[in-house]
């Protein structure tokens, strides 16, 4: 295994890792900032007005996104064993 080789493999498992935690990351993201906007103006600083919006719309986004990021996640899995053999060499 060469350098170059490990680092195109490493490369592939971030860009695996993004993609499949990117669209909950950036869901919670917008509902913090939103709710973050809210308390600001209307200067309310309640934790759980916080938590649970949040929670509830990364629940809704699992829910929503988790059959491609399974599809996602298996691709990188079968490219990984299926080229398993030219890793061993």
């Amino acid at each position: 295994m060469t350098p170059d080789f490990v680092r195109e493999i490493a490369g592939d498992a971030i860009r695996t890792f993004l993609m499949a935690a990117g669209p909950v990351l950036l869901v919670s993201l917008a509902v913090g900032f939103l709710i973050s906007l809210l308390q600001a103006v209307t200067q309310i600083q309640d934790f759980t007005l916080t938590f649970v919006p949040k929670i509830l719309a990364v629940f809704a986004c699992l829910l929503l996104f988790l059959p491609w990021m399974a599809s996602v996640l298996i691709g990188f899995t079968t490219r990984l064993i299926g080229n398993l053999p030219m890793y061993v060499r």
